[in-house]
């Protein structure tokens, strides 16, 4: 049965070769004080930030800059970011990069104004917001997250090698972001690969839960099928302005809380994967990658009915003559073949996890019990040794 939801998302979206002039209007409706968060330069290199610049000029902001944000936030990369927003007295937060520029302003948004620890109050209690929150609005350069119409915000804690996120309500999703596919082409091919496995994750998080075939699974499986058409095209051509186009379109709409209605979600590779990248700091999309095929593998007897539909539906699996065991095993082997086509990471030893890691990252990993078997955390190690 379909259960009871609200769905309300309230970003406004600009997407295409063009939507960098809808920005102006945007910003006359907030303070004179922004502030202009973005990453390692990149945006300095192509045009953009000068682009940009030139707007807020124009529309008489007062700027202040944090550059140098990092793949994976830090926590000490928030408090400097609290400082220099307290002492600007930002009235806006304007997030020019990839997801977790978005998902760092977020962080900002909530913490500037707050009382308490932001990591205590946020990312360890996981208390909602009680303060003022500065609004953010993006200036999307990755395809991947979804941070452009989402609540969430992941932070890394270095000194107590956690990777946790706290998905936001509503008041803290981006008031408007900017979408232009042409801002993605120059990013490396590593980590477009990496965004479009963080994409199909985001969706299969969703898809593996629950035992109704509701409306949720059948969108999901349209966004599933056009990513993966998509993301042959740009693998082989990353220039290819359509290609590129629908796989970032498809990265929003897996993860803008749509398709989660009606179902009560996993995220553990998410968990997993997290917990791997507060060890390594490696790209969060690969780390999903490393730790997705033994997690599903796990798990699949417990929801093997939507495997099987995975395996048909998605990967065109035919099912004459075979147990639903066979059609679900060859539906993670059409997975793990596309998976290794795009050149993902597929053990987690690649990317700097070791043997003696394993314990402390099954300790950081959080066990959630939306999907279809709750593990303990024996079943963590044992993903985990199988992802080395």
């Amino acid at each position: 049965m379909l259960g009871n939801f609200s769905y309300h998302n309230p970003t406004k979206l600009y997407f295409g070769e063009d939507s960098l002039q809808y920005l102006r209007n945007e910003l006359n409706h907030y303070g004179k004080n922004i502030l202009l968060v973005y990453g390692g330069g990149s945006i300095k290199k192509n045009g953009l930030y000068n682009e940009i610049i030139t707007i807020l000029n124009d529309c008489g902001k007062n700027i202040a800059e944090i550059s140098g944000v990092m793949p994976n936030p830090t926590l000490e990369k928030l408090y400097e970011g609290i400082k220099i927003a307290r002492e600007h007295n930002a009235d806006f937060i304007l997030a020019v990069g990839g997801g977790s520029v978005c998902d760092y302003s977020k962080a900002l948004s909530v913490s500037v104004h707050c009382e308490d620890d932001p990591w205590e109050k946020y990312y360890l209690r996981f208390e909602e917001p009680e303060c003022q929150i500065v609004p953010v609005g993006c200036v999307l350069t990755m395809a991947g997250t979804g941070s452009e119409m989402n609540g969430g915000a992941v932070i890394t804690n270095h000194e107590a090698k956690l990777k946790i996120g706290h998905v936001f309500g509503e008041d803290v999703m981006p008031k408007f972001s900017v979408l232009n596919p042409k801002y993605t082409l120059s990013l490396p091919k590593y980590q477009m690969c990496a965004g479009i496995y963080d994409i199909m994750n985001h969706i299969c998080e969703q898809y593996f839960s629950g035992e109704d075939d509701n409306t949720s699974d059948y969108i999901s499986e349209g966004l599933m099928r056009s990513l993966i058409h998509a993301s042959r095209i740009a693998n082989e051509n990353p220039q290819d302005y359509e290609a590129r186009s629908n796989i970032m379109w498809t990265a929003t709409w897996a993860l803008n809380t749509l398709v989660s209605r009606g179902k009560s979600t996993d995220w553990m590779v998410h968990m997993l994967g997290q917990s791997v990248g507060a060890y390594t700091d490696a790209t969060h999309g690969m780390t999903l990658a490393a730790v997705s095929l033994p997690y599903y593998r796990h798990i699949m007897p417990y929801g093997l009915k939507k495997f099987v539909r995975f395996a048909k539906e998605v990967w065109n699996v035919c099912g004459k003559n075979k147990s639903d065991e066979q059609i679900a095993e060859e539906g993670l082997k059409a997975l793990e073949n596309w998976m290794q086509e795009l050149g993902l990471v597929m053990h987690i030893s690649e990317l700097g996890a070791t043997p003696d890691m394993i314990e402390g990252i099954a300790d950081g990993t959080i066990i959630l019990n939306g999907g279809y078997k709750t593990l303990t955390r024996d079943e963590v190690v044992q993903i985990l040794k199988e992802s080395l």
